[in-house]
């Protein structure tokens, strides 16, 4: 097969995977402070919970 019988097909660069494209589109830092942000939301949201359960058991 010469050259100009072969298909144009270019391949895939291989740094084009899954994390670089989703890195691409977010910027680390916001990523950090998603994942910060939902960990200190749900340890409030757990914190708040134990108070009203152990406020109930005084009761």
């Amino acid at each position: 097969m010469s050259r100009a019988e072969k298909p144009a097909t270019t391949p895939a660069p291989a740094t084009a995977t899954i994390r670089a494209r989703f890195e691409s589109k977010f910027p680390r830092g916001l990523i950090i402070r998603l994942i910060a942000y939902l960990f200190v939301g749900h340890l409030f949201a757990f914190f708040v919970y134990l108070l009203f359960v152990l406020g109930g058991q005084n009761q």
